[in-house]
């Protein structure tokens, strides 16, 4: 029988990155993730992420969205053209498939976070 996912109650083990050094504009920041949720067949998850301050170009795949709600800290997203939108305690976003641009950590920042994936193309 399928079960609730409550992250309060969670304690998943943590996984640790760093931004590839090709894509990395400053610092070298630790992220962890604690995922929390992973569906069968692996195309939604979800958990929390956190980060040390620090930037990195980012190339999100067609068909891969990601929603995120800032839980501490602060953090900016660039797009190609230049648009700079921060995100601080309480605020949501959703970067989508082919999304590219920059992600900066302004302040060590956590945040819930739920990662949609499927086959570029498809529809939802």
């Amino acid at each position: 029988m399928p079960q609730l996912t409550i992250f309060a109650t969670a304690n998943p083990e943590p996984s640790y990155d760093r931004p590839r050094p090709e894509r990395l504009l400053a610092g070298n920041p630790l992220r962890t993730t604690h995922q929390h949720f992973l569906a069968p067949g692996g195309d939604l998850s979800a958990g929390i992420w956190a980060c040390e301050p620090g930037a990195w170009q980012i190339a999100f795949a067609p068909g891969k969205d990601e929603f995120f709600c800032v839980i501490e800290g602060r953090l900016r997203i660039t797009d190609a053209q230049g648009k700079a939108s921060e995100f601080g305690p309480g605020d949501a976003c959703v970067i989508p498939g082919g999304f590219t641009g920059t992600f900066e950590v302004l302040q060590a920042v956590r945040k819930h976070y739920v990662v949609l994936e499927r086959p570029a193309g498809s529809a939802l």
